[in-house]
């Protein structure tokens, strides 16, 4: 197949594909109408870092899909309606107005004039908030609205003890514009890497980080760059990091996870091979696998990672490329590993947390269920019925 041909067949895939996040920035705008407080299951406050312009040239938006060439800096207030489904996102569609009562809305958003302003706002709520954060970054095809909804979904599904904080990269928000999220990504290493020093240098005392998709490699790069300053653990506040369907080529992980060395909280690999979405990557890649879809999860394990295969759970849609966040029942375990901190379990032996995960969905799902846990040490297959 000639690389034209590729290419044309890629996009085309991409197109049946899309739908995984929204099209547009759209986010506050969108007038919202009044619900009495008892129709509100929470408000959170997601403190933002990202890399996009701050949007001018259409008013429903507040940051755009455009580089800036330094960060920004936010926060956006969101509530979360009594109605709300653990794994889903209630959202507004089309050009109606939010209902509290129904959908996930954001109520406010407050800017920041630079870095220190930003610090002293997120170092006070971390102050008061359980001395923890969870920096959340997202991935290929996000508008900056789908990143804020969807990390205030996983701090709340999650019942997370600390201040949520996103880092939203330069995503174009389309399908069709893998390659820019690439470079948009690469661009960006810098400033993951200057928000997470920034965030060590709060009262914080555990820094957890999850990442999705394109936004693991981002992830993987900003800590390789921090290992390479010999800093890798932020003076011992990284706390758990778990990467969700990495859309990473394997060897590139490798050579990501040689120069970091082996940590000493082992990092959390989810993948699933029913992952369409990096299906699509692997063949607009050459045909070359990609982490969160890799069928040799001992390799993966002997680098230092815990690896749990989801591919015989339930996602929430047809891609099968969030079901870390989507699946209500892994959601809600990921919830009870996060709830006590990666310090507190230093001496647990490696795996435990995430066989803890798949007993969880053994029980709830039934007889289709499988995980797999690998482990540098063992490979764990809980499976229930049937």
């Amino acid at each position: 197949m000639t690389v034209h041909v590729k290419i044309v067949v890629g996009l085309a895939f991409a197109l049946a594909l899309a739908g995984c996040a929204g099209p547009t920035h759209d986010l506050l705008n969108r007038k919202p109408v009044s619900a009495p407080a008892s129709d509100i299951a929470a408000r959170h406050e997601i403190f933002v870092a990202t890399t996009r312009q701050q949007a001018t040239k259409d008013p429903r938006q507040v940051f755009d899909g455009d580089r800036s060439l330094t960060t920004g800096y936010a926060r956006v207030d969101v509530t979360v309606p009594k109605i709300h489904q653990v794994g889903a996102i209630e959202r507004a569609k089309g050009p109606a107005d939010s209902n509290p009562a129904k959908q996930f809305t954001a109520t406010d958003v407050v800017h920041y004039a630079d870095a220190s302003q930003f610090a002293k706002a997120v170092g006070s709520n971390i102050a008061i908030g359980g001395d923890r954060a969870l920096v959340f970054v997202h991935g290929f095809n996000n508008g900056f609205d789908d990143g804020v909804f969807r990390l205030t979904q996983i701090a709340h599904d999650t019942k997370y003890p600390g201040t949520p904080v996103l880092f939203s990269w330069a995503s174009s928000g389309k399908t069709t514009g893998y390659i820019y999220d690439k470079d948009s990504s690469t661009a960006a290493r810098d400033d993951l890497e200057a928000t997470l020093r920034m965030l060590a240098k709060t009262r914080v005392k555990s820094i957890d980080i999850i990442a999705h998709s394109m936004g693991t490699w981002l992830t993987m790069e900003a800590l390789r760059q921090l290992a390479i300053t010999g800093d890798r653990d932020l003076n011992g506040k990284l706390g758990y990091v778990v990467l969700a369907s990495p859309d990473i080529d394997v060897d590139v992980f490798k050579k990501q996870m040689i120069r970091y060395g082996k940590p000493d909280k082992p990092f959390a690999i989810l993948l699933s091979g029913d992952d369409r979405a990096l299906k699509l990557s692997s063949f607009i890649s050459g045909d070359k696998p990609r982490v969160g879809d890799y069928g040799n999860a001992a390799d993966l394990a002997s680098y230092g990672v815990v690896v749990a295969d989801l591919t015989n759970t339930k996602g929430g849609d047809r891609l099968n490329h969030a079901k870390f966040a989507d699946n209500p029942i892994l959601v809600q375990l990921l919830g009870d590993r996060l709830r006590t901190p990666a310090a507190l379990r230093a001496g647990e032996p490696q795996g435990a947390g995430l066989d803890n995960i798949g007993q969880g969905l053994g029980k709830a799902v039934g007889s289709v269920a499988e995980v797999v846990i690998t482990t540098p040490f063992k490979v764990l297959t809980i499976a229930t019925g049937g």
